[in-house]
């Protein structure tokens, strides 16, 4: 039975919501996995809290997931979910992930599992609090201090996902203060193709009323500086991905910075997707440019390679404490859990000692663009179908070949550029890689390049 009941307005409203989202083809659904085990196997590499010089035999299960017969038959039959169908484990069906981000395969480390369980079991969660009240901890100052050296900034602030992390730096880059009137606004130039986060950011910061808005057409050089020169107001940021999540291509960093210089803007860019995986020490985009020192403000997470949860913002003393101070969503959110920070700490390290893990990466990043032929920059491959119901058929082709790729659709992507988005990650073997593009074969041959139209004018 419904937990209440919804008056007649209500109830209808919702019909009709549910009805429109079914319509326009953006109705999802939750579907329930389960992770494999790899209880058995956390110390098979000797100490748990040691690294290697290759991969583990522990690794599979960072690759794998699980889901029931019926949950997987509603699947390919697209019926819609809340993710209620779980199944008997002993009846599970194994699938190899290709969907995920954890590009070291770090979250099933035995180094990172042994330093959050170790944390669990010695502080519990942690003190429940806002960090500005009882939530910071040596431990989290710890990660912070060590995220600033890998960035090679002065100070790094720590926040309860890399969304919020954006957030707090849109809203706190473009607060009123005295001083500063409406004739002193800031303008925010924003990469069309960037993430959401990113977007409802800047769509914070414009209720504030001190800033205008410019969207510029993806890594588009030329029209960014036409627009930068005729801009009349003093202070400036420039804000954009450096690896982006659905296309899978760089931020050009080195001629941002050539801007930079020349038009004395703010630069700020998420590297949520570089971080541990760009760059010689996984410094990430900025590293691997050669940049590292031109960068104002580095946004990040701790979800993709380091194998955990969180984000971060890397900048200078003066920066963070403005942040800190007035970044909403920074503020006002619990403080990350004692063996999330921990175990992030441990990835951090694992990252740095088992170096092998990032040239793994880029081996298999390598050898799927051979054997696919396409134009492959990083382990972010997007598979473009085009329609939204190919993309649907070519996700189920995969997944009945036992490969965990999903279509991804408007109003992520734009229309009519509906793709398999395929990351890449060290814990996949060669086997993998091949068995993977054999599946895709007959959808390669389909794929095709897109005009792409920007996903939000912000």
């Amino acid at each position: 039975m419904f937990f209440m009941e919804e008056d007649d307005a209500w109830r209808s409203w919702l019909d009709s919501a549910i009805a429109h989202l079914i319509g326009s083809k953006v109705l999802r659904s939750m579907r329930t996995v389960s992770v494999a085990s790899g209880a058995s196997s956390a110390t098979s590499s000797g100490n748990a809290g040691g690294f290697s010089d290759n991969r583990g035999d522990w690794e599979d299960q960072a690759v794998q997931l699980q889901v029931s017969p019926e949950t997987f038959q509603r699947w390919i039959d697209d019926e819609p979910s809340t993710g209620e169908s779980c199944g008997e484990k002993e009846r599970m069906r194994s699938l190899i992930q290709f969907s995920g981000n954890d590009y070291l395969g770090l979250s099933m480390h035995p180094a990172v599992r042994s330093a959050a369980s170790k944390a669990a079991i010695e502080f519990g969660m942690g003190p429940r609090g806002s960090a500005l009240i009882c939530g910071y901890t040596i431990h989290h100052r710890r990660l912070e201090s060590a995220i600033a050296s890998l960035k090679n900034s002065e100070e790094c602030l720590l926040c309860p996902t890399g969304f919020a992390a954006n957030m707090a730096v849109m809203t706190a880059i473009s607060m009123n203060i005295p001083g500063f009137s409406s004739q002193n606004k800031i303008a925010i130039f924003s990469d069309e193709l960037n993430h959401a986060s990113i977007i409802d950011g800047v769509r914070v910061a414009q209720r504030q009323n001190n800033s205008e808005v410019y969207v510029y057409s993806h890594n588009n050089m030329r029209e960014l500086e036409s627009k930068l020169s005729s801009c009349k107001l003093e202070r400036k940021v420039v804000v954009t991905d450096s690896l982006f999540s659905m296309d899978g291509d760089f931020a050009p960093l080195d001629k941002l910075v050539q801007l930079r210089d020349k038009y004395n803007f703010l630069l700020v860019i998420d590297d949520a997707h570089g971080t541990l995986v760009c760059g010689e020490n996984g410094g990430g985009v900025a590293e691997a440019y050669g940049v590292e020192g031109k960068i104002d403000v580095y946004i990040g997470t701790l979800s993709k390679a380091f194998g955990c949860q969180g984000g971060f913002i890397a900048t200078s003393r003066k920066w963070k404490l403005l942040m800190q101070s007035r970044g909403r969503s920074f503020v006002f959110s619990t403080s990350l859990t004692l063996p999330v920070v921990a175990a992030a700490h441990a990835a951090l390290v694992v990252a740095s000692e088992e170096k092998w893990r990032r040239q793994a990466l880029w081996s298999r990043v390598k050898q799927f663009a051979d054997l696919t032929g396409l134009d492959i920059q990083s382990p972010i491959v997007p598979v473009v179908i085009g329609s939204e119901i190919d993309a649907l058929l070519a996700s189920k082709d995969v997944l009945k070949a036992g490969f965990h790729v999903l279509p991804i659709r408007p109003p992520v992507v734009p229309p009519n550029s509906s793709r398999l988005r395929i990351t890449l990650c060290a814990s996949h073997t060669e086997a993998h890689v091949q068995a993977l593009y054999e599946a895709l074969a007959p959808w390669l041959s389909r794929s095709k390049t897109i005009a792409f139209e920007p996903l939000s004018k912000l």
